[in-house]
């Protein structure tokens, strides 16, 4: 029986749990409990061990806050070939920018299949690690988030601030780098 161990963590954006197998994280969910976790891995064996989780929680807290910045953290994708693809590919949306369903779907060669990335999003049980958050609709507007509208335009938000207080890279003219 595969052992899934878990902690439960609070953030700026509330309670979340976060839950790790042997080869790595495999979800982080906002407002969850034991029952989904039992749901979401019906044949592991669930160790609760806040001490040995308590790095990867104080990370995500921070990844929270803060999701421009990468947690360096070894990750379990646990779907489908489909849904570990859109997955991979959302990894690679930077923070500070949005894509859309349709995006995606054309980066992947199925440009037929914007609703199936819309799915793929959905099945998300990496919250914020995978930055679902970072997929608008085609007009812009945030659509739906498994965690909710809310935070989804928080995280959104934050990642759009840091964006634009980064320094520049070539300072402008006439201005010394410091």
């Amino acid at each position: 029986m595969n052992t899934i161990r878990y902690a439960f963590g609070d953030s700026s954006l509330g309670p979340f749990v976060a839950a790790l197998s042997p080869r790595g994280l495999a979800c982080v969910a906002f407002d969850a409990g034991l029952a989904e976790l039992e749901a979401r891995f019906p044949d592991a064996d669930l160790v609760e061990d806040q001490a040995a989780l308590a790095e990867t929680i104080g990370k995500l807290s921070v990844l929270i806050d803060h999701p421009e910045n990468d947690a360096a953290l070894t990750l379990d994708l646990q779907g489908s070939d489909f849904e570990c693809r859109v997955w991979n590919a959302l990894r690679d949306v930077p923070a500070g920018t949005t894509t859309t369903y349709g995006e995606i779907a054309a980066q992947l060669g199925v440009p037929r299949q914007a609703r199936e990335v819309g799915e793929a999003c959905a099945a998300n049980r990496l919250a914020v690690v995978v930055p679902c958050h970072r997929v608008v609709k085609k007009d812009g507007s945030i659509s739906g988030y498994r965690w909710g509208v809310r935070r989804k335009r928080k995280l959104l938000e934050r990642e759009h601030s840091a964006r634009l207080l980064q320094p520049a890279a070539v300072p402008p003219h006439g201005m010394a780098a410091s």
